[in-house]
């Protein structure tokens, strides 16, 4: 049990030196990204939130 946690930890350690970790320009553009998807998702959710209560008040 305990060559199996240590190899476990091992083939861990190996496969986090292939690992290849973006630059901070790709992380930082990237997070833009992010942070720009979000705001139009929560744009268009507000909008058609605003739209269909409007639409239930005329209906109720």
């Amino acid at each position: 049990m305990k060559d199996k946690i240590i190899n476990f930890f091992d083939d861990v350690y190996k496969e986090m030196g292939k690992v290849t970790w973006p630059t901070q320009a790709e992380l930082r553009e990237s997070t833009m990204v992010v942070l720009a998807v979000c705001l139009l998702i929560s744009a268009f959710v507000y909008v058609v939130d605003t739209i269909v209560s409007k639409a239930l008040q005329g209906i109720f």
